[in-house]
């Protein structure tokens, strides 16, 4: 167990989740009330808000707007793991397996932009 204080902020590693045990973890959450899910739009909706929040706090952190005295301390940690939460909703209720869209995606990524970029020479 890692223990990594940020701001003041203990936070305790205890386990590193796949993407399967995500989304797992949140439907054992979510599953336990009436309403459920929500739709696809107020999730999009949802996801929205937050990758805003994730854009003031990085604003605040590697920015030229610092933040307010008066605002609450937030990380950019705390953002991305609220942006995982909602993609994990989204992909539950459509029933996606993140791990394959994800795969999808980056094999998309490596086959069509495997020349774009300049490579670091290996030794």
């Amino acid at each position: 167990m890692n223990r990594i204080n940020i701001k003041g902020f203990f936070i305790i590693h205890t386990h590193d989740y796949t993407t399967k045990e995500m989304q797992k973890r949140v439907d054992d959450y979510i599953s336990q009330f009436k309403e459920g899910y929500f739709s696809p739009l107020s999730l999009m909706a949802r996801l929205s808000e937050e990758v805003g929040e994730l854009a003031r706090e990085v604003n605040h952190y590697y920015g030229e707007k610092p933040k307010k005295e008066s605002e609450q301390v937030k990380t950019v940690e705390d953002e991305l793991g609220d942006i995982l939460f909602v993609l994990s909703c989204f992909a539950n209720s459509l029933d996606i397996n993140l791990s394959d869209a994800f795969n999808t995606s980056l094999t998309k990524i490596e086959t069509r932009d495997k020349n774009r970029w300049t490579k670091k020479e290996t030794t």
